[in-house]
């Protein structure tokens, strides 16, 4: 996927990169050794094949002269302190960290090498499995989901942050967040900034049965999920996470909206029960929350054509109407 997000670098970069990891012994030479990764949406990943043979990968953060929205500052710190806590808290697999460097003296930008992972990534390859297979990898991932959310924080919010004492203090900034996002951008979400903002405080006492922060990873979807010989291997991208309410988990996403596909398996494997009243209010300010970032951020991330823009405004008209909005297009 392509974005002006992605910061590329030279060969030689990424042998200096390589040496201050690995160790001079381990820069390859020759040609090949050294393959982009283009399924992300965010920061660019490459394959490295180290001298041994042993397969790396490099991710390497947005350069800083270009604008990102509010949640994606500092990402990178983000994703090191979720696999040190899945890691260290939980039995979830996630690719091993090898080296990161903060220092920016040879890039402009945060990096770091990990574990390659050799599996199949699930968003690429579901449509070649049966239905079965489908709803047994989902029903895993929600497993894995819960037992994420089982790790507790002391605030709601970043994770390398002081954070707000309240879910209510804390989603009403993230979501507020967004919409200044969208609005120094003029983005047009099809629906009006205020009628948005009087929705979100119409239903935002919702928030309040809320009390204890867990680790959410918000970016759980198949593209980030690995498997081989049935289970799931790795879960990877975790640049995303705070600390919050689990129901704003992906795999929820399509109780409100078809569209996101079918949650049933995600939920068998979870073990949530249906959701009351003030959850679905919950819930559907979550969904809003998400497609708001998916229309916003295809200006932010300067894509090229309007495919993801066309079908997450549909999907803002479907979750307005869950509020009972009535349907502008502009």
């Amino acid at each position: 996927m392509e974005s002006i997000t992605k910061n590329r670098q030279a060969p030689d970069t990424l042998r200096a990169m390589i040496t201050r990891a690995y160790g001079p012994d381990q820069v390859p030479d020759g040609d090949g050794w050294a393959e982009e990764l283009g399924h992300g949406w965010f920061n660019v990943a490459y394959r490295i094949t180290l001298r041994d043979g042993t397969v790396v990968v490099l991710k390497i953060a947005p350069p800083p002269h270009v604008e990102v929205m509010t949640y994606e500052r500092g990402a990178m710190t983000i994703e090191l302190a979720t696999l040190r806590l899945l890691t260290e808290r939980t039995g979830v697999p996630v690719p091993r960290v090898d080296f990161a460097d903060q220092s920016h003296d040879l890039c402009d930008a945060d990096y770091f090498f990990m574990q390659h992972i050799d599996a199949d990534n699930f968003g690429i390859v579901r449509d070649t499995l049966s239905p079965a297979e489908r709803d047994t990898y989902n029903e895993a991932l929600g497993s894995a989901n819960f037992q994420i959310n089982t790790v507790s924080g002391t605030a709601f919010g970043p994770l390398a942050a002081p954070g707000d004492a309240t879910w209510r203090a804390c989603f009403t900034r993230m979501i507020g967040d967004v919409l200044s996002d969208g609005e120094r951008r003029s983005v047009d979400l099809g629906h009006d900034y205020a009628a948005i903002r009087a929705l979100i405080a119409a239903n935002e006492d919702s928030l309040d049965e809320v009390t204890e922060p867990r680790l959410v990873e918000w970016d759980l979807w198949d593209g980030n999920v690995m498997i081989r010989d049935g289970r799931i291997v790795a879960i990877i991208d975790h640049e995303r996470a705070f600390w919050g309410d689990p129901l704003m988990e992906a795999g929820f996403t399509a109780i409100d909206l078809p569209a996101f596909g079918d949650s049933t398996a995600f939920l068998r494997g979870y073990g949530h029960p249906a959701l009351t009243a003030t959850e679905r209010r919950r819930r559907r300010l979550y969904t809003l929350y998400l497609v708001l970032i998916m229309i916003i951020e295809t200006d932010y991330r300067g894509h090229t054509d309007t495919m993801q823009y066309d079908w997450a405004r549909d999907r803002l008209h479907e979750v307005m109407a869950l509020f009972g909005a009535g349907r502008e297009v502009r």
